[in-house]
């Protein structure tokens, strides 16, 4: 086979880089829907969207552990 010119690697790996966006992207679309049927089964109504989407907004910027560690330890003690 012969060697690519730089010309063509250049525009292999531009191709391969537009292949991988185009994948994380659907990837990321199919996390977000599964997430998003999630929420469908909660009770949300109960609180106002200011409140969900801040509470959301500031459990996704935290990790897992830390987000659940800290709604438990704000839990009231039965």
């Amino acid at each position: 086979m012969p060697k690519m010119s730089d010309r063509e690697r250049l525009a292999d790996l531009a191709e391969k880089s537009r292949k991988l966006a185009e994948e994380m992207e659907t990837t990321r679309r199919r996390v977000r829907e599964r997430y998003g049927a999630l929420v469908t089964a909660l009770p949300v109504e109960s609180i106002g969207e200011r409140e969900f989407r801040e509470a959301v907004g500031l459990l996704v910027k935290l990790d897992g552990q830390t987000a659940i560690a800290a709604l438990k330890a704000a839990l009231p003690k039965s």
